[in-house]
């Protein structure tokens, strides 16, 4: 009886969420402003195409029609159909192009914030549930952060220690998890397993990122660039050599990382 009411209760909840979602446009639609922006740019780009196709063809058709021959009903009928095969085929391509890791740290420290929202998006369905709700949290850490990057001096440790964090330490943290297969990414091994693992770690990266925004917000700049060394040290690892991945600890302060 109690686990029916639980299975009940459960597919009840999941139901609601869902229809939440769905009266919403789906799942949201970003995890971050950046990611957001990006998507946004690419819309208008399309939109810009799409304007151009339908400009040129009806200046086709009128150019047609005055100097060569009447459009009459069937050349109306090809102009409007080459107009919505125009808007099909723009509207669908080209498709969004996704940062990979290699794209993630080019340009500046704005940029990487934006493009590291959109790849972690991406990455999303791919985590556990527990793991899928912290990346939405990071999405919004990472806002703030870049919010803070405003006038920071892209050439000092500062933001050498910012960018390593978001275009290197949080997306190895995401990769190592995705390259397990899918079978195995619950099995428990040394009393712990990969879904756990991920969980944990990135809870940890959200710790770091909320140091981090604090200390640029602060001004503690000389503090923010000793981050490198202590962020080389524990993200160092991936999860298929042991230890899997990082476990979570309290983020020190770096105050006292002397």
């Amino acid at each position: 009886m109690n686990d029916s009411t639980h299975d009940a209760d459960r597919i009840m909840t999941e139901g609601r969420n869902s229809l939440i979602e769905q009266r919403a446009g789906g799942r949201r639609a970003s995890i971050g402003d950046g990611s957001a922006r990006l998507k946004r740019e690419h819309a208008t780009r399309k939109l810009k195409r799409i304007l151009i196709a339908l400009a040129a063809i009806v200046i086709a058709a009128m150019g047609y029609g005055i100097f060569v021959s009447a459009l009459g009903f069937e050349g109306l009928f090809v102009t409007v159909l080459l107009m919505a095969v125009a808007i099909g085929v723009l509207a669908k391509y080209p498709k969004l192009k996704v940062p990979t890791l290699k794209t993630l740290p080019k340009g500046s420290l704005g940029e990487n914030v934006a493009r590291t929202e959109l790849w972690l998006e991406m990455q999303r369905p791919a985590l556990p549930a527990p793991a899928r709700n912290i990346v939405d949290g990071i999405g919004v850490q990472l806002d703030g952060l870049g919010a803070q990057l405003r006038g920071l001096d892209e050439n000092t440790p500062a933001a050498v220690s910012v960018r390593n964090l978001v275009t290197r330490d949080l997306p190895d943290v995401v990769t190592s998890y995705t390259k397990i297969p899918r079978h195995l990414r619950d099995q428990d091994s040394a009393g712990s397993t990969p879904d756990r693992q991920v969980t944990e770690s990135l809870a940890s990266i959200s710790r770091e990122i909320d140091t981090v925004t604090r200390q640029l917000a602060e001004g503690d700049l000389d503090a923010l660039a000793v981050r490198t060394r202590y962020l080389d040290y524990k993200y160092g690892g991936t999860m298929d050599e042991p230890p899997a991945l990082p476990p979570v600890d309290p983020t020190p302060r770096i105050s006292g990382d002397n």
